[in-house]
């Protein structure tokens, strides 16, 4: 009798797995498939999801008898995107002065309040079928770090979040003006270092506190200071003993050379980047994230500062100078990580914002696969995650969109209009019926 009663248990207990396991299976037609490793499109690919990951991608003719399909083979299927230079526990007016408005923030905004904006920011990214971001900073004290966690365990939606914490800074951070009596201020948004010793330090306090990689100040322009090379390599190779990534905020070459050679892995912004250290970071590998903006995004931004029509001249010298910069990195072999960095409000989104980035690296001259696949591969790559994200293909996350139009030929409306979100093999939109 009681051995009956086992075996009907287990019955039970094998049917209600196999009825789970049916109920999960999400299979995925797909007209054009974006293979993101060989930066190539394939055709009529079937994308086998089960739970939260992808078991396969076959032919269509693997589809087993009397399984249902969402039908893609109007669409293209591609990874879910990465911006891989976000702030969403931040955000400023085109005509706020930043150091003001840090400081405004950090004294008259609760932690909760911002968790709480920067999670309805976060959940923009996902509307735009950006799946992953990675969130660099200026985010008070870990407070990134708490807000992956909620997205993680489902307590609010948004992207995967690669998160920092405090950035790492020499004295005064990137706040400038701050009284020596007020200098505590500074301290509840960046983490200063004091020496190589205590560079080592605070590389350990943010590994205790679960982050995902290491943000570095290399220089903190407007202010004069700049972390020292032995401080940077300090910083480097204790997170490289945690299998943590370094990337260093970078304005003047000077900054960059010397982050290049005590071995970042990345370089953010590099406005000023000379030949020969874009050269030497072909050598080493070390990517870059370009983070620059459309013109119509740059026509938007002087409007909303208060700019007169005579002061806008620069825009287009600008945006020239980082186009050759650009173009250089590409020419030379140093990889391209996409990155939007727009904190700024634009009145859309932070989400919609953020694909201004698409346009820019269009409009500078990149190609439309090889945008995608700075946005996807090249990115989860230079994070050690190309098994898990930016990749369609068998035990990756299944973070999947697909977009309407000629990805190739008209590439800006193709990439703005994403039709099927899914993260996790969750689908948070779907108008392709």
């Amino acid at each position: 009798m009681f051995r009956n009663l086992i075996l009907l248990i287990i019955i039970l207990i094998s049917s209600e797995e196999q009825l789970i396991g049916q109920e999960n299976s999400i299979y995925i037609k797909a007209g054009l498939l974006y293979d993101s490793k060989e930066n190539k499109l394939v055709k009529n690919k079937l994308i086998h999801i089960q739970g939260t990951k992808i078991i396969s991608v076959s032919e269509f003719e693997s589809l087993p008898k009397n399984s249902q399909a969402i039908d893609l083979t109007g669409y293209t299927v591609l990874p879910g995107l990465i911006d891989a230079h976000t702030h969403v526990l931040f955000s400023q007016d085109a005509n706020e002065d930043f150091s003001e408005h840090s400081i405004q923030s950090l004294t008259m905004e609760s932690d909760a309040l911002r968790v709480l904006r920067g999670s309805k920011r976060a959940r923009s990214y996902l509307d735009q079928g950006i799946t992953s971001i990675k969130d660099l900073g200026n985010s008070g004290l870990y407070l990134d770090v708490a807000l992956r966690d909620a997205i993680n365990e489902g307590t609010v939606e948004g992207p995967r979040i690669f998160a920092t914490g405090p950035i790492l800074a020499a004295n005064g951070g990137q706040i400038y003006n701050v009284l020596p009596e007020h200098q505590n201020i500074i301290d509840l948004e960046y983490r200063i270092i004091s020496s190589p010793v205590d560079a080592k330090n605070a590389v350990r306090e943010h590994v205790n506190q679960n982050v995902d990689l290491i943000k570095i100040c290399a220089d903190n322009l407007p202010n004069k200071t700049f972390l020292t090379t032995d401080e940077i390599k300090a910083i480097v190779q204790t997170a490289h003993s945690y299998n943590l990534k370094v990337t260093a905020h970078c304005v003047t070459n000077q900054s960059a050379w010397n982050a290049v050679e005590a071995g970042v892995d990345g370089i953010e912004h590099g406005f000023n980047l000379a030949d020969s250290t874009l050269t030497k970071m072909a050598e080493k590998q070390v990517y870059i994230v370009p983070t620059e903006n459309s013109k119509d995004y740059m026509n938007t931004y002087v409007k909303l500062a208060g700019y007169n029509a005579n002061e806008t001249k620069w825009i287009d010298t600008y945006l020239n100078k980082m186009k050759d910069r650009l173009k250089k990195a590409i020419d030379k072999g140093v990889p391209i990580v996409a990155g939007s960095d727009n904190y700024t409000d634009i009145k859309v989104s932070r989400g919609e914002s953020s694909t201004d980035m698409f346009r820019y690296y269009f409009e500078a001259g990149m190609k439309p696969l090889d945008i995608l696949q700075s946005s996807t591969y090249i990115s989860a790559f230079h994070l050690n995650k190309e098994n898990d994200i930016g990749y369609i293909n068998p035990q990756a996350n299944a973070d999947i969109i697909a977009v309407k139009g000629d990805i190739i030929n008209d590439f800006i409306s193709t990439i703005e209009n994403v039709e099927f979100i899914m993260k996790d093999g969750k689908i948070y939109e779907n108008t392709t019926d």
